[in-house]
C-alpha cells in the first residue's frame, strides 16, 4: 500500500516537472519571438525614418546657374517733363499712345474743345450716312473703287493682328480717309452725287472746326510719351539726384509695385535711353559698393537690368545707392517704386544640390550611380550658395598638389554632364 502511494507521488512529481519545463520553454520561445518582432519593427522604423528624414534619391547632373542676391526696394528717378503748356484741365485726346517714341516738336495730344462730344457724334453720323449712300450705288466705275476697297481690306487685316492702340487709331484714321476718297469718287460719278458731296462738305466743315479750335501739344524733347502722371515728375527727377536723402524717399510713403494711374488732362515725355534707381539698404561689409561699379539687377518679372553705381551715401548705418540704368527703361515707365534683386555674383556650370556632396578630410565628393554601381567621385567646389554648388574636376597637377600618387590618380573617375549622382548619399551604399 505504501509502495503504491510512493509510486503515484513520483508520477505526479514528474508531470509537474514536465509541465514546468514546458512552461519555461514556452516562455523562452515567446521572449525570443517577441524580441524578434521588436527588432524587426525597430529596423523597419529605422529604415523608414532614414529615408523619410534623409531620403536617398538620384538626379541627373546638368548645366545650371547659381547666384547670390539681395532683395531691395528701388525708387525710379527719370528725366521727364510734364506737357500741358495750356495749363488746361480739359480732357485730352491722345495723338500718340502710351509708350510711343516721339521726336522733338512732334504732336503728342490735343485738348478737347467745349463741344467736342457733340461735334464727334455729328461726324460719326455723317460717316454712317455716307457709307449708306455708297452701298446704294451699283453703277460706279469699278476700277478706282476696287483699288480703295483693297486698301481698306489690307488695313482691316492688319488691325485684327495687332493690339497696339496707336496702330489701331492710325488704321481707323486711314480707313476713314479711304472711305472719304471713295465718297468723293461716287459724288462725281453717281446720280446721287450732289447728296454725297453735301455730306462730305458738312463733315469737312466739322473736322476743320475741331482742328482750328483745339490746342495741340508737342513734345518739348525727343523721348517716350506717357500719360501716367503722379505729380512727382519734378521731385524724383534726374536733375535732383544729389538732393535725395533716405528720409525724403521714405517720407513719400510710396507703395512698392503700384502702377501709376493714367491722367486724363496731362501727358509727359521722358528720356527713354536712361533712368536711375535709388536703393536703400543696410550697410553690408561683405558686399562693399563703390562708385563706378557695375551691378546686375533683376526685377520681379525676372527681367535683367545692367546698372552702374552713380553715387553712394550713408545715413545711420544704411546706404542710399544711386544706380544708372541704360536698358529696359521703357519697362519701368508705369512704376515709381519697385522690388528688385541686386545680384552679387552668378556662376554657370555643372550644378548639384549641396545635399549630394560628402566632405571628408577637407575634400568634397559626390556618389555616382552607374548601372547600380555606386562610386565616390572627387570633385572641386567652384562656387556655392545656400542650396546648390557648381562643381568641376581637378586637373592632374592639382591632384598631385593635394598629395595623390600617380597610381591613385590613374584610377580616379571624373564627373560629367548627364551622370547620375545620389542626393543625401549614405556611405554604406558605396560599392566601389
Amino acid at each position: 500500500m505504501a509502495g503504491e502511494k510512493e509510486s503515484k507521488k513520483k508520477k505526479v512529481t514528474k508531470k509537474r516537472r514536465a509541465k514546468s519545463r514546458k512552461k519555461v520553454v514556452n516562455n523562452v520561445l515567446q521572449i525570443v519571438l517577441l524580441s524578434g518582432i521588436i527588432c524587426l519593427i525597430a529596423y523597419t522604423v529605422y529604415t523608414v525614418a532614414r529615408f523619410v528624414i534623409k531620403p536617398s534619391d538620384v538626379l541627373i547632373v546638368d548645366k545650371g546657374t547659381i547666384s547670390e542676391s539681395e532683395t531691395v526696394e528701388g525708387y525710379i528717378i527719370r528725366d521727364e517733363t510734364i506737357v500741358n503748356k495750356q495749363e488746361s484741365d480739359l480732357e485730352i485726346i491722345e495723338i500718340k499712345s502710351e509708350g510711343a517714341k516721339v521726336a522733338k516738336g512732334e504732336e503728342i495730344f490735343r485738348h478737347k474743345i467745349a463741344n467736342e462730344t457733340e461735334i464727334s457724334t455729328q461726324i460719326e453720323d455723317l460717316n454712317n450716312k455716307i457709307q449708306e449712300a455708297l452701298e446704294g450705288e451699283k453703277n460706279i466705275f469699278p476700277g478706282d473703287i476696287k483699288a480703295l476697297d483693297t486698301q481698306v481690306d489690307k488695313i482691316l487685316v492688319n488691325t485684327m493682328n495687332t493690339n497696339n492702340i496707336q496702330t489701331i487709331l492710325e488704321n481707323k484714321k486711314d480707313i476713314t480717309n479711304y472711305l472719304t476718297k471713295k465718297a468723293k469718287i461716287a459724288g462725281e460719278l453717281s446720280p446721287s452725287g450732289s447728296y454725297i458731296n453735301g455730306l462730305i462738305a458738312e463733315k469737312t466743315k466739322l473736322e476743320n472746326q475741331l482742328s482750328s479750335e483745339s490746342n495741340n501739344e508737342v513734345a518739348p524733347t525727343s523721348g517716350v510719351v506717357s500719360y501716367r502722371v503722379d505729380g512727382l515728375e519734378t521731385e524724383l527727377n534726374a536733375s535732383k539726384i544729389s538732393d535725395l536723402t533716405i528720409g525724403y524717399l521714405e517720407g513719400l510713403n510710396l507703395k512698392t509695385g503700384q502702377i501709376i494711374s493714367k491722367n486724363s488732362t496731362h501727358g509727359k515725355v521722358l528720356n527713354s535711353f536712361e533712368c536711375y534707381i535709388a536703393v536703400v539698404k543696410k550697410i553690408d561689409e561683405k558686399h562693399e559698393i563703390k562708385v563706378g561699379e557695375k551691378i546686375t539687377l533683376k526685377t520681379a518679372t525676372d527681367k535683367t537690368l545692367k546698372s552702374i553705381v552713380q553715387d553712394v551715401k550713408e545715413e545711420n548705418g544704411r546706404q542710399l545707392i544711386i544706380l544708372k540704368v541704360t536698358q529696359g527703361v521703357e519697362d519701368l515707365i508705369k512704376y515709381r517704386k519697385i522690388s528688385l534683386d541686386i545680384v552679387w555674383w552668378e556662376r554657370e556650370g555643372l550644378r548639384v544640390p549641396n545635399s549630394s556632396i560628402i566632405y571628408e578630410n577637407g575634400l568634397s565628393y559626390v556618389v555616382r550611380n552607374r548601372a547600380g554601381a555606386k562610386s565616390r567621385i572627387l570633385v572641386k567646389i567652384l562656387k556655392e550658395n545656400e542650396n546648390y554648388s557648381i562643381i568641376g574636376n581637378y586637373k592632374t597637377e592639382e591632384l598631385k598638389e593635394l598629395g595623390f600618387s600617380a597610381t591613385e590618380i590613374s584610377k580616379m573617375s571624373q564627373i560629367g554632364i548627364y551622370d547620375e549622382v545620389l542626393v543625401n548619399p549614405d556611405i554604406r551604399e558605396i560599392t566601389n
